[in-house]
């Protein structure tokens, strides 16, 4: 008799997985059967990730020596040359193992000066598509030259090891995720780029003012194309050296656990470069190196490649690069990108309206087995790690514990609460607003899975797109921000500006996250230099100091974010996960719910203002407003008393039960914030 087994917990707790348990079932097995394997072949998951302690330069003692290996399982011939040998190309013959691995030794006693910390270096691959120089996928060092514009690997052998004594941090401290997306290039309020240490010594400060406690760096990982944003990576062992050293990147990093902060790294293994010269694509002089051949090695919507996630040296470069940066550079954890792309063939270019759509052919089981494996090593080597999927099909499963038949991530992103946002600003009256829509949106989500609420992404501040406040304001931004200055669109602008991140943070999900700049409402997009702006670095930077100028409203912005974040932080919303709805007032568009002891009030209506506005509270007693989007201090007219106290009374329903209310004056255009004393 076949023997029977449990049912996966994932499956157990939803009677709507249970059509397709099947599936799942499948899914859990072939992470356990690689999983398995991995484990008869390096004692752990951990051990098997160990590639960059292998691959690329790795000093042997025994030897007196350096070997260099990459493997290249299509090349013909593969040479290594450098300033070490004049530039030869095929004076230094690498050897070929039968796993396709190439090796070359350079003994200390031959190469002690020519071989030195900072000698660049490529390689010479004669494959398939010719002979062609090329960068190795395991360099962790990748330079380009001013006049030429070319990338060349450089051999990175500092004569201290970076120190991180005393580094400890641990992400679990600092309670719920208070996300600060930031791009180290573009940080800085000057023209041109910025480095590791103008971020560390100038942005951080502002961000623990601002009072978040976790840092997303974006664009880490090497990238030839500045504009890309970070998402055409080319060499993902190599952090980006535009912006510094590695050594630089490793202090930003302490100096921010210094602060309290997690850093985050915006994790791209969703694809890679087309480049032939800086990239990995076509290394070994293969269609089919770290990509499957053909049209299936193509992610046609993005210009790039995408990687053969069931290959298992693929598997085990990717793995090795996440242990890499957790080991190496004490990141906290990972965003990982572009996970719709990942998990299906279609890359999430479809309308996943019926259930059999998450798991039919369409699913890229490979990428499936990898994330999960993923989410294993992270927790396996750094257990308060944190791991953040970017996904927007909602795959059933991706923030399940692995061990009930789940993905592993810790959080994913709530992608649709900033396109609703998008859509209601840009399609909607505002009079027209659906509350019953608005509380559905921000709160659809599945109790067990936590998730990362923002209001808008980094793409919105990109040209061709709009930020909320630009939505909001338009041109009056740039002629009507002064204090002085009488506008009904920034009036109305600042004030909705204001409600929607506070909306999202108390109802979104169980962390929050917010793009440089946007708190305070930045004026300009995000237009990286490039041939049609003159290669201009005028919109490619953050411009602080409006934020910090007292005459205009920006300042006001950013004054109500921090205020904001405060008490969020102080009252732990974000720990009490779902708000308790107490009233949905469909006539005056009028929202209130509760976390813990603060009450929310939303008035989205924009003219009505009721006085004596009678609601209900979960518990008796006094209620004073704390946080008002419209005080004067941050840019409102204050048409409420900050010092009234309301105290409950009983009302009795038509039960006869009788439960506390109290009574407000409910603002037009206005969210307050109330604590019962």
């Amino acid at each position: 008799m076949e023997k029977s087994h449990p049912r996966l917990p994932i499956v157990e707790r939803d009677e709507w997985l249970q059509p397709v348990e099947q599936q799942i079932n499948e899914r859990h097995a072939r992470y356990l059967s690689r999983l398995h394997a991995i484990e008869n072949s390096a004692g752990s998951l951990v051990n098997y990730a160990n590639g960059y302690r292998y691959f690329g330069w790795q000093w042997d003692d025994m030897l007196d020596g350096w070997w260099l290996r990459e493997w290249l399982p299509g090349a013909y011939d593969v040479y290594i040359f450098g300033d070490f040998n004049n530039w030869q190309r095929t004076e230094i013959r690498m050897q070929r193992d039968t796993a396709g691995v190439w090796s070359a030794f350079f003994p200390a006693a031959m190469y002690r000066d020519r071989l030195t910390h900072g000698s660049l270096y490529k390689l010479h691959v004669h494959g398939e598509n010719g002979w062609l120089d090329r960068i190795p996928a395991y360099a962790t060092r990748v330079v380009q030259d001013e006049e030429t514009k070319n990338y060349t690997a450089q051999f990175w052998s500092p004569a201290e090891l970076f120190d991180w004594q005393g580094d400890y941090f641990e992400a679990p401290q600092i309670g719920n995720l208070l996300i600060y997306e930031a791009h180290v290039g573009m940080a800085q309020e000057r023209e041109g780029v910025g480095t590791y240490r103008e971020f560390s010594e100038k942005i951080l400060p502002i961000i623990k003012k601002a009072g978040y406690n976790a840092v997303q760096l974006m664009a880490i990982a090497e990238h030839p194309y500045y504009g890309s944003f970070g998402y055409h990576v080319a060499n993902f062992f190599a952090p980006s050296s535009r912006f510094g050293t590695p050594e630089e990147l490793k202090e930003l990093i302490r100096h921010a656990h210094k602060l309290g902060f997690a850093v985050i790294m915006d994790l791209v293994h969703a694809h890679y470069v087309k480049n032939l010269n800086e990239g990995i694509n076509e290394l070994d002089g293969s269609d089919h190196h770290y990509s499957r051949s053909g049209a299936a090695g193509d992610q046609p919507y993005w210009d790039s490649k995408i990687f053969d996630y069931g290959k298992d040296e693929v598997e085990h470069f990717l793995l090795s690069n996440i242990k890499y940066w957790l080991d190496e550079y004490h990141f906290d954890g990972f965003r990982f990108d572009g996970v719709t792309s990942m998990i299906y063939h279609h890359h999430g270019y479809t309308n996943f309206d019926t259930r059999e759509k998450f798991f039919d052919a369409g699913v890229n089981e490979d990428a499936l087995t990898y994330l999960t494996l993923a989410n294993r090593l992270v927790h396996d080597f750094r257990p308060v790690a944190v791991t953040i999927a970017e996904d927007v099909s909602g795959m059933p499963g991706m923030c399940i514990p692995i061990k009930e038949g789940g993905v592993g991530f810790d959080y994913r992103l709530g992608m649709a609460i900033p396109d609703f946002w998008i859509k209601l600003l840009k399609d909607i009256p505002d009079e027209d607003w659906n509350i019953w829509e608005m509380w559905s949106v921000l709160t659809g989500r599945l109790p067990e899975v936590k998730t990362v609420a923002y209001a808008e992404s980094h793409d919105q501040a990109l040209v061709g797109d709009k930020t909320l406040a630009f939505r909001l304001m338009d041109k009056d931004m740039y002629f009507k921000m002064d204090r002085a200055a009488e506008s009904l669109v920034i009036d109305r602008g600042m004030a909705l500006h204001k409600m929607i991140r506070l909306m999202t943070i108390s109802t979104g999900g169980q962390a929050y996250l917010n793009f440089m700049g946007n708190e305070f409402g930045h004026p300009e997009w995000i237009d990286f230099p490039r041939e049609g702006n003159g290669w201009s670095y005028a919109h490619a930077r953050r411009q602080w100091s409006l934020s910090e100028n007292g005459f205009l409203r920006y300042s006001q912005l950013g004054d109500f974010d921090r205020e904001m974040i405060r008490i969020i932080t102080k009252y732990r919303v974000l720990a009490d996960d779902y708000p308790w709805n107490l009233l949905m007032d469909e006539v005056n568009k009028t929202i209130v719910f509760s976390h813990g002891d603060l009450l929310f009030v939303f008035n989205w209506h924009p003219t009505n203002s009721i006085a004596d506005y009678e609601l209900p509270v979960r518990s008796a007693g006094k209620y004073m407003p704390i946080l008002s989007t419209d005080e004067r201090r941050f840019g409102g007219q204050e048409r409420q008393t900050m010092t009234t106290e309301h105290f409950s009374f009983d009302v009795e329903n038509e039960d006869g039960l009788r439960s506390p209310h109290i009574r407000i004056y409910n603002i037009s255009r206005t969210a307050t914030v109330f604590v019962r004393i």
